[in-house]
């Protein structure tokens, strides 16, 4: 019998060899900088799993009163893939994932030795950024298997200042090292050295050096809370003892045989699992506490520097969370709603006050042209998606002018071909080996799909499909596929063919329904 080890690595050598150079064109700074007379700054913080659909930001007090009473929220905001390392690529790139080939969170095939290797980090909008004058600074999680082992201090381009695990990842809260602007740093485990809390304090200190400057600055915290194991700070582990996590019409959802045949054949949740459930909606709730004071202190920073006025604070996850929904425990990677759909808040200049948008598809795609449109930048010709910068100014849109779906995408960890393509070296291999099909260089996503205003459609890799009349069944409990007319569902399947395929501008033509679903 073949060791498991020689099978990995056997797989991983023909791989190599069996694939193409996947570095996209237009991956230097090909990007106009327009004149302004005065750039903005921009905070981004993006929450790590956080979901939108089952009431974890209801605890965040500062949160409601310092954005979301003070700006703008997006109504079902999307993710394109809900996963990760390529998620975080979709935003920093503006790019579908099967364009940007970060395609999941670990190598070969995905985490950051891809991104790496694709060269896509020369053209991000810290790049674009940073070519437009601005003092660019990202604290806090990068993407998934950051840094290479052999360059722990590694910065990609376009960051002014980095701040961000180079050993031992801070998942949970505490004992790690931040490579800091190429220097590894210790933070031992103690509860000064909290993550959360040492982002916060990076983050006020580069506010109070970028002002005294005199130059624009973007700043970037990606988070690592509320990601399992959603650990909390010591102050708030005593909190929120007696809530429970939603119990929405999915939660443990009574007839799952519309669903793809692994979710079709889970059994009922037990008490024991609602016993779990309840204890990670708890910890998620907590490890978000920290996140919402952070808040208070960047907003304290930018009122005593004279920058409020002068700020976009925009507030966002990667990707959403479920919580027994569907008879799932806890966990994401589906195009169910409460995966997809993330908080989206903005508070800024021009940004009307306690507002909220609906009937608009945005998304992932979307975080990085409209930050490029507000500091004067038009990005690369390989970006595909739309900026949203006059809808959050609060301008009118007509769903005619905007696109009618948005692109779900989520491939697997293993090698993946399409068996009609799979060649006869690659069938001898596989037989010999044991191993997954390596006939093609491609890796083919395990599911893909269209969310529209009305619809979400799903097509799984074993031609499984689902289809949910969002409108009428929200919770998405009815499979529609079965029952559905013949040619909607043509016409979704042709749709989505040409969504998968698309690439740069070309995608904003597919995504404003070149392909009409209405049957």
């Amino acid at each position: 019998m073949t060791s498991p080890i020689v099978k990995t690595v056997f797989a991983i050598i023909v791989a190599s060899l069996l694939s193409v150079s996947c570095n996209n064109k237009g991956n230097g700074t090909d990007i106009v900088v327009l004149p302004m007379e005065q750039r903005p700054n921009i905070i981004f913080i993006l929450a790590d799993d956080l979901d939108s659909k089952l009431g974890t930001i209801t605890y965040m007090n500062h949160l409601h009163e310092l954005l979301v009473a003070r700006g703008t929220t997006v109504n079902d905001f999307l993710v394109t893939t809900p996963m990760c390392c390529p998620s975080r690529v979709n935003i920093l790139r503006g790019q579908y994932t099967h364009s940007h080939q970060v395609y999941n969170n670990s190598a070969p095939f995905g985490g950051f030795s891809k991104l790496h290797e694709t060269g896509n980090e020369a053209s991000t909008l810290a790049v674009w950024l940073q070519a437009a004058g601005y003092r660019t600074a990202l604290i806090g999680k990068y993407v998934n298997e950051y840094p290479l082992r052999d360059d722990r201090t590694y910065i990609p381009p376009g960051w002014s200042e980095w701040a961000s695990p180079g050993r031992r990842n801070a998942y949970g809260g505490y004992d790690y090292e931040l490579n800091e602007n190429g220097t590894l740093v210790p933070y031992p485990p103690k509860e000064i050295y909290y993550f959360t809390d040492v982002m916060s304090g990076k983050a006020v200190d580069f506010i109070e050096r970028a002002v005294q400057g005199d130059v624009p600055f973007f700043l970037y915290l990606p988070t690592f809370a509320p990601h399992e194991p959603a650990t909390s700070a010591l102050r708030h582990r005593d909190l929120f003892q007696s809530i429970t996590a939603p119990r929405t019409p999915a939660f443990n959802e009574t007839d799952v045989s519309d669903k793809p045949g692994n979710m079709a054949r889970n059994p009922l949740l037990a008490e024991a699992d609602f016993l779990k459930i309840d204890g990670m909606y708890r910890d998620r709730v907590r490890s978000m506490q920290a996140v919402d004071e952070m808040l208070v202190d960047l907003i304290s920073v930018l009122e005593r520097t004279g920058q409020l006025e002068n700020t976009y604070i925009v507030f966002a996850s990667d990707q959403g969370y479920h919580l027994g929904q569907h008879r799932l425990l806890y966990g994401k990677s589906t195009f169910y709603e409460e995966d997809i759909v993330v908080p989206f808040i903005v508070r800024g200049p021009g940004i009307p006050e306690n507002e909220k948008i609906s009937r608009v598809l945005a998304g992932s795609v979307d975080i990085a042209p409209t930050f490029a449109e507000w500091a004067g930048v038009v990005p690369p010709e390989f970006v595909e998606g739309r900026s949203l910068a006059s809808i959050l100014a609060g301008e009118p849109v007509s769903e005619d002018d905007w696109r009618q779906a948005f692109l779900l995408e989520l491939y697997p960890f293993s090698v993946s071909a399409d068996p009609n393509k799979i060649t006869w070296l690659g069938k001898v291999i596989n037989s010999i080996f044991d191993l997954p099909s390596l006939g093609s260089p491609k890796i083919y996503p395990s599911s893909t799909g269209l969310r529209t205003l009305q619809y979400t459609y799903i097509e799984h890799s074993d031609d499984f499909v689902e289809l949910y009349d969002n409108s009428k069944d929200p919770d998405q409990l009815e499979n529609i596929s079965l029952t559905a007319d013949a040619v909607l569902l043509e016409r979704f399947s042709i749709w989505l063919r040409e969504f998968t395929t698309c690439s740069g501008k070309e995608c904003l033509s597919v995504d404003e329904g070149i392909y009409d679903p209405t049957p």
